[in-house]
């Protein structure tokens, strides 16, 4: 199976934005909530394949390219948030670590969001924290409806990512 060919560009920002061109809206929006909540200007282009393949190159490809500013000597390399979306509340909390992992207690697998399955989130988070070497943990604390529940889990991650990739204020 080949690898499906993507391009993408991070930076901090003083306000986030996100070009992303996934093939999957749903993707686009939730990686624009994450952007915006990290304060990152993202751009992100996955070229046409399946829609799984299309979610697992985007989360790889985007926590590759956050490998750099997390590792740079400095930043707090740990982050956490809580994060809500209309009646829905998530928390994320991340560390750099050489055993990168996805632990949550959110599943999806039975949900459909835009005409995809929503566990396509873990799929995505899951490889961003392969890709970026993240202990990451999300946990939601509130919310029934899917996309209330997705939009809170992306900004909570992109607000943590924005703590470990930030300067560490010297006093």
């Amino acid at each position: 199976m080949a690898e499906t060919q993507t391009g993408v560009r991070i930076a901090l920002a003083a306000e986030g934005s996100a070009n992303v061109a996934t093939g999957l809206s749903v993707l686009d929006h939730l990686i624009g909530e994450l952007a915006r909540s990290g304060r990152f200007r993202i751009t992100l282009e996955v070229a046409p394949g399946s829609a799984d393949e299309a979610v697992a190159s985007a989360g790889r490809a985007l926590g590759i390219a956050f490998r750099e500013p997390l590792g740079v000597a400095g930043v707090a390399g740990t982050g956490w948030s809580l994060c809500p979306a209309d009646e829905a509340l998530a928390s994320a909390a991340l560390e750099r670590d050489e055993v990168p992992r996805l632990i949550s207690n959110v599943d999806f697998s039975d949900e459909r969001v835009g005409g995809l399955g929503t566990d396509i989130a873990s799929r995505f988070l899951r490889e961003l924290a392969q890709g970026a070497g993240l202990n990451l943990h999300v946990r939601l604390l509130e919310g029934t409806d899917p996309q209330h529940v997705l939009a809170a889990i992306f900004k909570a991650v992109g607000a943590a990512l924005a703590m470990a990739c930030r300067p560490v204020p010297t006093t």
